[in-house]
């Protein structure tokens, strides 16, 4: 009985590797020869100041930490460009405590993202509609004494670059 289960799963095993299964984050959507890549300045669409500075980092730093890429300091040096718009930025009010303050938030951050190619108009991945969503709560205390904003934007960064990197790198 064993040995006919071990039989079945290399049977099993054989005849899925040619079938186009792969793990989640082992694809590429992005050509071999783009080693090198420019992370342009967003542009800040919003009223909201920082935040596209704040999102700028975050992607930086999940670049280097995916270990794909090489970063740039300069379009020169690049094989391509990551740029992109940050359209819009809301925060909302979605949990209230009993005096009718505030407790808990959502903050939203809309933007628009493109990778090309330096020298050339080839878009190699695009989205123009990326919206991020994270709820963030007030401890009592912070309420009045910490803006807790920037602590938010800083979440959603994170939640915005990684999946900014796995919709690139998939080609989703």
């Amino acid at each position: 009985m064993r040995r006919l289960r071990a039989l079945v799963l290399t049977v099993f095993a054989v005849t899925t590797m040619g079938c186009g299964y792969a793990l989640v984050g082992r694809g590429s959507n992005i050509p071999e020869d783009v080693q090198v890549i420019y992370l342009a300045p967003l542009e800040n669409q919003t009223r909201r100041a920082q935040v596209e500075q704040i999102l700028n980092q975050t992607i930086a730093d999940e670049v280097v930490l995916r270990g794909r890429f090489d970063l740039s300091s300069g379009e020169e040096q690049a094989d391509a460009v990551m740029d992109g718009l940050i359209t819009g930025f809301q925060v909302t009010p979605v949990q209230f405590d009993d005096e009718g303050l505030a407790s808990e938030y959502e903050i939203q951050i809309s933007a628009s993202m493109e990778f090309r190619r330096v020298g050339s108009d080839e878009i190699l991945w695009r989205n123009q509609a990326y919206i991020f969503r994270e709820n963030y709560e007030l401890e009592e205390e912070e309420a009045s004494f910490f803006d807790r904003e920037n602590v938010a934007i800083e979440q959603v960064a994170i939640i915005f670059a990684k999946t900014l990197l796995t919709d690139l790198m998939e080609g989703f």
